[in-house]
């Protein structure tokens, strides 16, 4: 077992990365404090993971709340069904949430921990590489509305995060591959040597290679715990992780939540970004076009829908990351050096978008 820790004082907590560790129920129990859990999973993880979870919690009051799959179903709606299952259920404020599923999941389970009596404890249980090396860690929740993704959230980071890399060997194709994206996003905005690891053994890391796997995840998450140890509540170099995310978020909400997945929307938002880096003069031409060769070849999208070009601009400014000052954009000075810029011309903008 790898053990990764993000340090945020009195709310620090450790990130646990071992095969078998869904089965762990010791180590679960160290991180509930009370009698009452509440597992929140999906009707796709539930036939899979559902009763090894339970199983492992013993003889605590576990009682569960099955969510519909899928982005679409990341809604003010789900949220209800999570508040009332707790409510029905006449839990406490010592109760713990545990998210078992991807990021969906998690984003609403915390979410409804942050809100139920002003906040109760959770823990993540991530079963997807995208949950896995990225949404779990840090602690943002949300749930989307029609006109901006997760626009409706807190921060409420969680008591532990407890991965088992061989869950991920019931992932669809499609989802390993959209989770390859925030790998990818994280050599590139903060490790060249480890953009070149992955450059290196992607092959490998697409065929399900769990040694090399269970590196990638606790690098990710090395990288992710260290920028969110220094700025919890992003206001600053936390920014840096939404590498790709302002230009993937429009294509998301372009499209309607679900049609992309979310890492095939960062994938070709990374090289959106990578290519107004290049036009602005901040990163070579050869780094932006490396970027986007490593995620054709893991097979994401590189370009935005076409149906969206007239309006991308729009939809872009609906992101959290506007300020009064206007659209703060994470670009790249080099692959793994990652800038905030806030003075992007929007014609430069236009012509990445018309590609």
């Amino acid at each position: 077992m790898e053990v990764v820790n993000l340090g945020l004082g009195d709310a620090s907590y450790s990130i646990y990365i071992g095969a078998g560790l869904l089965d762990d129920g010791a180590l679960l129990r160290r991180y509930i404090h009370g009698r009452q859990v509440l597992i929140v999973t999906n009707t796709n993880i539930a036939p899979l993971y559902l009763e090894r979870l339970q199983a492992a919690l013993g003889d605590l009051n576990v009682g569960t709340v099955v969510l519909p799959d899928g982005e679409q179903f990341k809604t003010l709606a789900s949220l209800d069904i999570v508040l009332t299952g707790l409510l029905e259920g006449h839990h406490n404020r010592a109760t713990t949430l545990i998210a078992l599923g991807g990021g969906v999941v998690g984003d609403i389970t915390g979410f409804a921990a942050a809100c139920y009596q002003r906040g109760v404890a959770f823990i993540q249980v991530p079963t997807t590489l995208l949950a896995q090396v990225d949404s779990s860690v840090g602690g943002k929740t949300a749930v989307n509305h029609p006109l901006g993704k997760n626009m409706i959230g807190a921060f409420h980071q969680p008591q532990a995060v407890i991965i088992d890399p061989e869950s991920l060997q019931s992932l669809p194709k499609r989802e390993l591959i959209a989770g390859m994206a925030e790998v990818i996003k994280h050599g590139a905005l903060a490790d060249r040597e480890y953009f070149e690891w992955l450059e290196r053994h992607m092959d490998q890391l697409l065929a399900l290679d769990l040694e090399l796997m269970s590196e990638a995840i606790k690098r990710s998450c090395e990288i992710k715990a260290d920028i969110v140890s220094r700025d919890e509540k992003e206001l600053g170099v936390r920014a840096l992780l939404n590498f790709g995310h302002t230009f993937g978020h429009a294509i998301e909400t372009g499209m309607g939540y679900g049609a992309w997945l979310h890492g095939e929307a960062v994938g070709a938002g990374m090289v959106m970004a990578a290519a107004l880096s290049a036009r602005l003069g901040l990163c070579s031409a050869a780094d932006s076009q490396r970027l986007a060769a490593l995620i054709a070849r893991v097979g994401l999208p590189v370009v935005p829908p076409p149906a969206l070009k007239g309006e991308f601009l729009s939809l872009m400014s609906r992101d959290k990351k506007m300020t009064d000052k206007g659209l703060k954009l994470v670009l790249l000075s080099g692959l793994g050096q990652a800038i905030l810029v806030d003075d992007v011309d929007a014609m430069d903008l236009q012509a990445i978008i018309n590609g």
